[in-house]
């Protein structure tokens, strides 16, 4: 039987031997394509082009290359994907509130055209806030649109999620909610802020919200499916609540506007129409 010189009369050595080796590079040959891959999503492209370099060396000559052994490679995959995550989170969070931002909501309509039963939108307003920050100043302010948020999200059930939409609004999403949930959850969030103690955080401080919570509809003369749609319908019924005197929840149903009024009890009991709402501004 003949032998490979020097492999101790084993044919099969010579051929593991360079499997082996063909298998590290191809493994380092990855490490160096996620490495590029991370640096150009931080726009790091000098850095990527020279990962990329290394994974083009390897392609063609089967040979690991020298510069960056493979521990050292592997830390900093390791390294640059904890720091993309971690910049991808600040990307999709609002600075001042540490909720979501706009750009996570675009993202997150787009996902609901292609979930079953989409999600109810519920647009929150805070009534009158340029008075806020013109009595109490915006340090103030700031601090009201953060406990805003808090005393929203406690209600929020799993899956739903709050992010600010701009300056003082805020949309709730909230999957799989039918009309008398989604509403439910709106009125006890709006009467949770209306009933919080401002006036711990500065005297004669009170702070109430005005929110619209729109259903996507598949049938009737005001079809609404498109999530962005959805939202328009949202915040027209936010505007419906302003109109009807502020610190109120609003809702359609059977193409009608019906406004939630809470009596003394804590029984919700409904007010609508069109011709009945008072002339207000948005604030």
């Amino acid at each position: 039987m003949s032998t490979v010189p020097g492999d101790g009369g084993d044919p099969h050595n010579g051929r593991d031997d360079q499997d082996g080796q063909d298998g590290q590079d191809t493994d380092l040959l990855a490490v160096h394509q996620s490495i590029a891959e991370l640096y150009a999503a931080q726009g790091r492209w000098q850095r990527a082009y020279e990962h990329l370099r290394s994974a083009l060396d390897l392609a063609r000559c089967h040979r690991p290359v020298p510069p960056d052994p493979p521990d050292h490679c592997l830390l900093e995959v390791e390294r640059l994907r904890r720091e993309h995550a971690r910049a991808r989170e600040e990307s999709l969070t609002d600075v001042l509130t540490a909720t979501y931002n706009r750009r996570y909501l675009d993202h997150r309509l787009a996902e609901l055209r292609a979930e079953p039963g989409g999600a109810a939108l519920a647009m929150v307003d805070l009534d009158l806030f340029k008075d806020v920050n013109d009595s109490f100043g915006h340090r103030i302010g700031d601090q009201v649109l953060r406990q805003v948020v808090a005393l929203v999200q406690q209600g929020l059930p799993a899956g739903a999620c709050c992010a600010r939409y701009g300056g003082e609004e805020f949309v709730l999403v909230l999957p799989g909610a039918r009309t008398g949930a989604a509403v439910a959850l709106a009125e006890r969030a709006r009467a949770r802020i209306a009933e919080h103690g401002w006036g711990q955080l500065s005297a004669g401080l009170a702070v109430t919200v005005s929110i619209g919570v729109a259903q996507p509809r598949e049938c009737g003369p005001a079809r609404v499916t498109d999530p962005h749609e959805q939202l328009v319908e949202a915040d027209t019924l936010l505007y419906a609540a302003k109109r009807a005197g502020r610190n109120l929840v609003a809702y359609r149903e059977c193409g009608e506007i019906h406004i939630v009024r809470t009596v003394r009890s804590g029984n919700l009991t409904q007010f609508h129409g069109r011709d009945q709402f008072v002339s207000l501004d948005r604030g």
